[in-house]
């Protein structure tokens, strides 16, 4: 209900003035009893007969908005449900039910203040009041004192979003250890319109807030041995969720469902401020334990770069709970065989450089890509305090055998090599100098029965920002699945 920005105010009649002041009077009343503050008034011959403010949260009532109220006051005051002569000032434009009450209660002339870019039925949405076809035409003049009441609106909704975000920061208190990335650096994200979710009470997390991404849970029944698909989508660094927004509406397009976290560190999870918190084990155990709190079954895991280094250690640990794979440019760091030259000089250029921009990473290999589209990727480290992760995970990819992770990622590999039963796709992003053609051709090697790959000629390591055709390719996979 937020109104339009007013552009050029209107000439107003002094009397007109006067009367849309006695309704922003009524507005001020609504928005003490916490409703929308929107009033009106009935006049005729300059006489008030009716007065009226948005009561629908207070009478649980959804037809009982300011002016339905003032038309109800005035036709009792009257004796009569028409209300011939009459005229209407409400500081907000009427919504479709609104103006029909008006047109069957014979009004006059309808006044209105701001206008309503989203449920006006006065002229912005549609205009009720110009069909011919009726059988009584009512005069419609808008932007009467537009400006003010347009800014109890927005002053309203303001306090609102804000009082909401306090709200939420109660439910989740931010440690002292860590940095909250505020909630206006993810205003106006291009392609991300989902909402967001939230916990802290996972064990692992220790009152950490994490973030994530929950859309297309169906909460009606399932038939039986038709359980709805979940795309479990695990992101890797220094990127975060918004890297699946060209995957997730085809994920949810199939009916399916889609959980995307934001690791702690990244995104719109809290961080940590020391790079030291940052380990493999740590943040395996808190993927453990989200997969076991959400009851995530019939997992289809999505994973590329350290989505994968830790999310293809998870299956092993719940094998029931998958059945199929997505994997694109990642690897299991096993300790048993050398870290590729791309990713040792990629860890040697993060050490030397640990502020480096992001943004212009993910434009530099990504050309197709906006500069909003790339800024996105900055948002969630508004300074170098929020960046312990991005710091420390490139030095946290298992190198040698005792290295923390080598061993988990060992037992993985059996795992995939002898024990996967579902469903596999690979997609390589042939651009990419640090997990591209050969380290995945080695893990292809590891995969029990796992196909051809799909190779992506223009795409790079962050293979998900030319995911559309992985995400449909994947759908192909689960539909065949179901149909044999």
């Amino acid at each position: 209900m937020l109104p339009a920005q007013v552009q050029n105010p209107v000439q107003v009649a002094p009397n007109d003035a006067a009367l849309m002041r006695l309704a922003l009077a009524q507005a001020d009343l609504a928005q003490a009893q916490g409703e929308v503050p929107v009033g009106a008034i009935v006049v005729k011959n300059g006489q008030v007969l009716g007065v009226g403010f948005n009561q629908n949260l207070h009478r649980h009532d959804p037809g009982a908005h300011a002016e339905i109220v003032a038309l109800r006051r005035a036709a009792r005051r009257m004796g009569n449900h028409r209300l011939d002569g009459c005229e209407l000032f409400v500081t907000l434009e009427p919504c479709a039910m609104c103006c029909g009450a008006m047109l069957h209660a014979r009004l006059q002339r309808v006044v209105f203040g701001a206008p309503d870019p989203k449920t006006g039925a006065a002229g912005s949405v549609l205009n009720l009041f110009e069909f011919e076809q009726l059988n009584h035409q009512t005069q419609v003049q808008g932007g009467v004192l537009a400006a003010e009441c347009a800014q109890g609106l927005q002053n309203f909704f303001r306090a609102r979003r804000n009082q909401q975000r306090t709200d939420k920061k109660m439910l989740h208190p931010l440690r002292d250890d860590a940095l909250r990335t505020p909630d206006a650096a993810f205003d106006g994200l291009t392609a991300y319109p989902w909402a967001a979710h939230y916990l802290s009470h996972l064990p692992a997390l220790g009152g950490l807030r994490m973030h994530y991404l929950d859309q297309g849970s169906q909460s009606a029944a399932m038939p039986a041995g038709q359980g709805q698909t979940t795309y479990l989508c695990l992101h890797g660094n220094p990127s975060w969720s918004y890297i699946y927004r060209k995957m997730i509406p085809v994920f949810l397009a199939s009916g399916a469902r889609v959980v995307a976290p934001d690791l702690p560190g990244f995104g719109k999870s809290d961080k940590p401020k020391k790079d030291s918190v940052h380990r493999f084990t740590w943040h395996r155990q808190v993927l453990l334990e989200l997969v076991e709190k959400l009851e995530l079954e019939n997992i289809v895991l999505v994973v590329q770069d350290w989505g994968g280094l830790l999310g293809l250690t998870l299956p092993m640990a719940a094998p029931q709970r998958y059945k199929a794979l997505v994997v694109m440019n990642t690897t299991l760091a096993t300790g048993e065989a050398p870290l590729s030259p791309g990713f040792i000089a990629w860890r040697d250029m993060c050490a030397k450089n640990p502020q480096f921009d992001i943004a212009r990473l993910f434009g530099r290999g990504n050309p197709q890509m906006s500069p909003a589209e790339c800024a996105a990727y900055m948002a969630p480290f508004p300074d170098a305090g929020y960046r312990a992760g991005t710091r420390a995970f490139p030095a946290l990819v298992p190198e040698f055998a005792d290295s923390e992770g080598a061993e988990v990622s060992r037992q993985a590999a059996s795992f995939w090599r002898d024990d996967w039963r579902g469903q596999t796709l690979m997609a390589i992003g042939e651009q990419d100098p640090v997990l591209g053609l050969p380290v995945m051709t080695a893990l292809k090697n590891t995969i029990r029965n796992c196909p051809e790959p799909m190779v992506l000629p223009l795409a790079g390591h962050f293979v998900q920002e030319h995911g559309e055709p992985v995400a449909h390719a994947a759908v192909l996979m689960m539909s065949k699945a179901t149909a044999a």
